[in-house]
Order: C-alpha cells, then sequence, then structure tokens
C-alpha cells in the first residue's frame, strides 16, 4: 500500500511538470509559481499548482480582467532552497510579473529582500514572522501558529466534553525544518497560557518511514499535533502511532492544513486513522468534493472524477482568486501599461474582509497591517470513509502576537 501512495503522488508529480502556460494573448499579467513538484511536498505542491493554473485558464476563458490574461508559470524547486533562488533569478524580469509564489519558508525568508529590492508580491504559506513584520509577503492562510492554536482550542473543548477534570497534555511531531518549528512561536506560549501542558516536541527527517522512537516520547500526550509534514507523512504517523496503542479516544491526533487526505492517507489507512482531526484553512473531505467550482474545474482541466481531486486543488483555487482580485484593483487603478508589482502591492492591502475565496476559505483579511489570507479554520474529523466538518468556520486567536520576534 505503501507503493500505492508513492506512485500517486508520482503521477501528480508528473502531470504538474509543465514549465509555463502561455494564452496566446498580446495582454497578460503574469504569477510564478516556485514549488515542489518533484521533492517531499509534492502532495501539497502539485494539486495546489493545478488548482491555481485552472483557476486562471477559467478566467481567462470567461475574457480575463477585460480582455487581459493571467498566465501562471511553474518552476519545480524539489522543495530546494538554491533551486527556488535560480528560479526566481531566471524570471524576475518577466515583463508584467506581478507576484511570486513560494511553499518552502527557508527560501521564502531569503527571497522576501529580493522581491522587496525587485517591487514585486511575494506570496508564501503561513510562517508568522511575515504577519509580525508586514511587507511584501502575503501569506495562503492564517498564519502556522494561529492555526495550532485553534487545534488547542478545539482539545480544550473536547477534553471538557468528555467530562475530564484539569486541561489536556498536548505534544507537538513534525519536520525537522524551520516550517515544523514555527507552530510553538506564539502558539507555546498560548497554549501555556491556557494551562495546557505541552511536552517536548518531536522532529523528524523528511522521507522518514517509520516514527516509532518520536512517538513513543509522546505516548502520554492526550492529542498529538501534527505539523508542517505533507500526506502520506502524517498518516504514517498515526499508524506507527496506532501500532504501539495510540489510539483514539484514549489518543486524538490532529494536524495542521498538510494533513491526511480522504483520497490519500484514508484510502490507505482507514483503521488507523479514525477519529483523527485536520484543521485547515480552506475546505476539504465531503466539503471540498461538494464545492461547486471545484466541481466544475476538476473534471473540466484534469479529466479526472471528483474521488481523484485533492483537497490542496481548492488551496491552489483560492490563491489564484486573490490574485486575480488583486490584479483587477491593480489594472483599474493604475491602467494595464502601469500596472506592475506596486500596484499588486497596494491592492493586495485593499483585500480586506471580502469574500474573495467563493466560500472555499474565510473572507479575506490582507490590509496594512494584516498578511494573514484569512483568519478562519475548519476543523475535520475521520469517520469511517470520509473525512467531515465538526465545526463551522471558527476565528484562530492571534498567536503571533505572543512571540518575541528579533
Amino acid at each position: 500500500m505503501k507503493r500505492s501512495i508513492t506512485g500517486i503522488i508520482c503521477l501528480f508529480g508528473f502531470l504538474a511538470a509543465y514549465p509555463s502556460i502561455s494564452y496566446g494573448a498580446d495582454k497578460e499579467v503574469v504569477f510564478v509559481s516556485l514549488t515542489d513538484f518533484t521533492g517531499p511536498a509534492v502532495a501539497v505542491a502539485v494539486p495546489q499548482a493545478h488548482g491555481s493554473h485552472d483557476y486562471f485558464q477559467y478566467v481567462n476563458e470567461k475574457g480575463g480582467i477585460d480582455g487581459i490574461k493571467l498566465k501562471y508559470i511553474g518552476v519545480d524547486t524539489r522543495y530546494d532552497v538554491a533551486r527556488s533562488i535560480s528560479g526566481y533569478k531566471r524570471y524576475r524580469k518577466t515583463p508584467k510579473l506581478l507576484a511570486v509564489n513560494q511553499g518552502s519558508t527557508p527560501a521564502a525568508k531569503l527571497l522576501l529582500p529580493m522581491v522587496t529590492r525587485d517591487k514585486l508580491v511575494l506570496i508564501a504559506n503561513a510562517a508568522g514572522e511575515f504577519q509580525a513584520q508586514p511587507g511584501r509577503c502575503f501569506l495562503w492562510a492564517p498564519t502556522y501558529q494561529d492555526i495550532f492554536s485553534a487545534a488547542v482550542d478545539w482539545a480544550v473543548a473536547d477534553w471538557k466534553k468528555k467530562g475530564r477534570s484539569g486541561m489536556p497534555s498536548i505534544g507537538l511531531i513534525a519536520w525537522d525544518n524551520d516550517a515544523g518549528r514555527v507552530p510553538f512561536r506564539g502558539g507555546k506560549q498560548y497554549a501555556e497560557k491556557l494551562g495546557v501542558r505541552l511536552l517536548k516536541p518531536e522532529f523528524f527527517p523528511p522521507g522518514t518511514t517509520d516514527h516509532t522512537t518520536y512517538l513513543i516520547r509522546l505516548k502520554k500526550a492526550d492529542y498529538i499535533y501534527i505539523a508542517s509534514c505533507s500526506d502520506p507523512a502524517p498518516t504514517n504517523i498515526i499508524r506507527d502511532g496506532y501500532r504501539i496503542g495510540m489510539r483514539y479516544p484514549d489518543t486524538t491526533f490532529m494536524s495542521d492544513i498538510y494533513g491526511p487526505d480522504w483520497n490519500v492517507g484514508l484510502k490507505a489507512h482507514k483503521k488507523e486513522l479514525q477519529g483523527a482531526i485536520v484543521t485547515s484553512y480552506y475546505l476539504r473531505g465531503t466539503d471540498a468534493v461538494e464545492h461547486p467550482l471545484a466541481k466544475l474545474l476538476w473534471p473540466k482541466y484534469r479529466k479526472k472524477p471528483m474521488s481523484e481531486m485533492m483537497p490542496q486543488y481548492l488551496g491552489g483555487m483560492a490563491m489564484a482568486m486573490a490574485f486575480e482580485a488583486a490584479a483587477r484593483i491593480a489594472i483599474k487603478d493604475v491602467g494595464y501599461d502601469k500596472v506592475n508589482g506596486d500596484a499588486m502591492y497596494v491592492a493586495y492591502q485593499t483585500l480586506t474582509g471580502k469574500d474573495i475565496y467563493h466560500g472555499i476559505q474565510g473572507k479575506c483579511d490582507y490590509s496594512h497591517t494584516s498578511r494573514r489570507g484569512s483568519k478562519k479554520v475548519r476543523l475535520y474529523q475521520v469517520k469511517a470513509d470520509v473525512m467531515v466538518p465538526i465545526t463551522d468556520w471558527v476565528e484562530t486567536p492571534d498567536a503571533v502576537s505572543l512571540h518575541q520576534w528579533d
């Protein structure tokens, strides 16, 4: 079954390995995505790329922005910082380039000064320092520490709902990289403020196949939060925990936005995943496959049944929607001839409170002081063969402000 999961991910990788899509238009604005088509984050990056590309194509077929097309350029970085920098240098002078997406936290940190120098806009995952020090980097979503804190809130409420006294203990397990440590930069302070007992976090290298050693040290946790690693890693963590007796409801595994996918991990390890929680800023599970626009775009452009759609496809659609919304404002404000990264930087900050995502995620939170793509998450739980919502949209705590930033 492990080979089957790997095969699915590799297939997505090969399908996404196109360098650019050109629409043959005289007028176009450009979005460059420096992302992981063949590395450890492929399960997130590839369906996300498909979602962005397909939404652009959908908009273009309806006439674009007053005849101006949206062009997507995808660059495979293999989750490597050096490749990300090289890819940026290659495309930074592309005519009418307005925004650059980067899914790696370390790469985004190094790219931001270059993007700022070039007066463009950087779109990045969810590292809190970009919110703490607002600049030209706009995030996909709430920050990682905000999302972690929302999961802590749910765990405390769940603990009390079960009639248990005191406060629960929570462990964290994540990839051994910068993104894996981000949730505790503010999230740790938030949990401690509530009185939650946090165990020492466990970090493992990307590509680890057996997580037993790390989980044994977290065995006393009532809830375990899996951060910043894409499926099948979260699924394999829960599988390994099940093997050593860490099972729902005595142990509840939670994860961030990169948690088990219903059509990948759930297919392979349904028994082990029962009760697992995913904290997501975009629709997942039964909500995702029923979204009207996803039901239109996925079969139209991917030529596959909805059962094969990865949830991150909707995350990519939402990112493209934000770019489209900002580009419309920028072009209206300065005209096509003068539209550039400066105009987009201003335009992104005017999206505050607007429902630009067609219900895929909460209302946009971008403003002069906010770089969060939205402030809300929805929690999902594995029940039988599906992943179902167990909350409505809930606002995430502001954990970023609790950390002492340099």
